[in-house]
């Protein structure tokens, strides 16, 4: 093993983390203590990768009261272990109750699926947003470039959303009584708010 001087804009995150830490324990003395102690989230949140869509700034919740995955296209795949791992541990283990699948306009994954750039393992990976686009593509075509990439964001939420009540370890919770809602919201990165795109299933 080789040392080496850590760059300058890596060291800045460090510093950056001392300086959180240092500013979380000065607003609230032991929060670190009592954070480590327990991990009791209310919410799964399952979202876009893309570096301006972050779970808890945009909800305004703090560390430890949601579960975060994230992808590129906020897919729901259950072939995708990463994925089916996360919704399996938040729903048996952390007993969830509402699981919220958040999209975002002018999601780059979802436009890459509208141009046909479908080459490599991103592209295989937005191939059923591809299809997605292929079914409403009538439809879509009539729209101005801007609006129909918007509207293909909100149908690749409710797709995952759709996606994600068929999967087993969902419709098992169900099944035993648990209690779980399961949510599909957009973001705006245009303006920073979070819309309700009135998708909302409770039970099978």
């Amino acid at each position: 093993m080789t040392t080496e001087i850590v760059p300058d804009d890596v060291a800045t995150l460090f510093a950056n983390n001392r300086d959180w830490v240092a500013q979380m324990e000065r607003e609230t003395p032991g929060f670190f203590a009592k954070l480590a102690a327990q991990q009791v989230p209310k919410f799964l949140w399952i979202g876009c990768s893309d570096s301006r869509v972050p779970a808890n700034p945009i909800t305004g919740l703090a560390l430890g009261e949601v579960f975060v995955h994230r992808n590129v296209a906020n897919i729901v795949s259950p072939t995708d272990m990463n994925c089916m791992a996360v919704v399996d541990f938040a729903i048996r283990r952390l007993k969830v109750r509402h699981v919220i699948v958040c999209g975002h306009y002018g999601c780059a994954g979802v436009r890459a699926a509208i141009d046909g750039q479908t080459e490599g393992v991103t592209g295989s990976w937005i191939s059923g947003v591809r299809h997605l686009w292929e079914q409403h593509e009538p439809e879509l075509s009539k729209l101005e470039p801007g609006a129909a990439q918007a509207r293909m964001c909100e149908l690749n939420v409710e797709l995952q959303v759709q996606t994600l009540c068929e999967t087993t370890v969902i419709r098992e919770a169900w099944e035993q009584g648990q209690q779980i809602d399961i949510h599909g919201w957009i973001f705006s990165i245009n303006d920073g708010l979070l819309r309700d795109l009135g998708i909302r299933v409770t039970g099978p």
